[in-house]
């Protein structure tokens, strides 16, 4: 790049990357408030624990009530209820391995319809309640998984580094910087009470900025991929913004966002739900934009004589075809995550209509397609972006050519050849 585009582009981004840096400072959180453990949800003590023994025990015999339970037996309680009377139960002990009553056993008792069942020498996760009776302090809520989920996470890496090799390395070093701001920045200064949005835009920006210029380096092609992401993370705060307000979404649907809203009332959950979209929609607009760019300059390379009209149809038609995969691997995505769900209104017959008004699915739906709108957007946008960018560059004086090269032909400013 010549010395003047470098200008041009370093007067876009240096005063952004103030901004960012600036609001960084600004809104970077102390320690989040304090609460008192409510026990319900993620909001409880939990401690590592270890199945010791697992015997089978006859259901009616571990029964509070000692009664055979009575009542239709061709409804679901009915029918739970009958076989947890009759069935084989489990009865485990459990040892407790970290925490202040390390050591400790506790028995619990696993009915033959529990979809998690518990086998000796197994790790669980257990609940503490110090406040309910000694023998129901503890209670098994999960299983560890820290072994497989850190195994796979090795696989992972492995492969990145093997296929993508330096590259690969600056990639996973991103992709800790992200989850450190995510953890450091952006979590902690949304539960201090900052505004949700403009906390999400600020760690969205730094995100955006140091994966960039860390895994494709500092030049004029990775400036105009940030540029062209940011276009078009705007575009999906403005439409988001719009439409979570025009539909009336309040983003608090499930338990787990009541229960946010519940211990930190001052959260403003529908902005909550924005920063979602814009921090969401992030990853997959740095691979939209980090490739239209990437095609720019190739075909730049391929023919230098092509002017910026040429670039950017050349390089719009291998952006259609990614907009086709992008927005359909995205609808996919929301769907997957959401396949409980919608198998739940397939169960009880809603119609689609009535499925999509339910607040729960629009939200999805709001955050699919403002986000897919944004990814469309940025193909076009980036393109233009790199195609002026690559046509109105000019080497300077000192660029000598190599031996035996022809000159390449002289580009007008509209990309055209000069008559000679």
């Amino acid at each position: 790049m010549s010395k003047h585009l470098r200008k041009v582009i370093a007067a876009v981004l240096v005063p952004f990357t103030a901004a960012v840096l600036v609001g960084l400072m600004v809104l970077w959180p102390g320690e989040a408030p304090s609460h008192k453990r409510t026990g319900v949800g993620f909001d409880r003590q939990t401690q590592q624990a270890t199945v010791t023994q697992v015997v089978e025990v006859s259901c009616k015999s571990v029964n509070a009530s000692g009664d055979t339970p009575t009542g239709d037996t061709s409804t679901a309680e009915g029918s739970s209820a009958q076989q947890q009377a009759q069935g084989s139960c489990k009865k485990a002990t459990i040892r407790v391995d970290t925490g202040k009553d390390k050591g400790r056993t506790f028995t619990e008792i696993v009915q033959p319809d529990q979809s998690r069942q518990l086998h000796q020498g197994e790790k669980v996760v257990v609940a503490y309640e110090p406040s309910a009776p000694k023998e129901l302090q503890y209670a098994v809520t999960d299983v560890n998984r820290k072994f497989p989920m850190t195994l796979l996470a090795g696989i992972f890496a492995v492969a990145v580094v093997v296929v993508g090799r330096l590259r690969g390395v600056m990639a996973l070093v991103a992709l800790a910087v992200s989850f450190l701001v995510l953890t450091l920045f952006i979590l902690p200064a949304i539960l201090e009470g900052s505004n949700p949005l403009v906390v999400a835009v600020v760690g969205s920006s730094a995100i955006m900025l140091i994966a960039l210029y860390m895994c494709h380096g500092l030049s004029a092609r990775t400036s105009v991929a940030v540029l062209g992401t940011l276009i078009s993370l705007s575009l999906i705060g403005v439409l988001g913004s719009l439409f979570i307000g025009w539909a009336a979404l309040t983003g608090n649907t499930d338990d787990n966002t009541g229960l946010i809203h519940g211990l930190y009332p001052s959260i403003d959950m529908s902005g909550l739900l924005l920063a979602g979209v814009i921090i969401g929609s992030l990853g997959v607009l740095d691979d939209v934009t980090v490739t239209q760019t990437s095609a720019v300059w190739e075909l730049h390379e391929a023919n230098p004589t092509m002017g910026w009209r040429g670039l950017y149809r050349a390089a719009i038609r291998i952006g259609r075809d990614h907009i086709a995969s992008v927005v359909n691997t995205l609808v996919l995505a929301y769907a997957g995550a959401a396949l409980p769900l919608l198998l739940l209104f397939s169960i009880a017959q809603s119609s689609v209509g009535t499925v999509a008004n339910s607040e729960l699915v629009a939200e999805e739906i709001v955050r699919t397609l403002v986000g897919s709108i944004g990814l469309v957007a940025s193909v076009p946008v980036t393109t233009a972006l790199a195609a002026l960018v690559v046509s109105a560059d000019r080497p300077g004086p000192d660029t000598t050519a190599p031996a035996g090269a022809q000159p390449a032909p002289a580009r007008g400013g509209r990309g055209r050849r000069r008559k000679r």
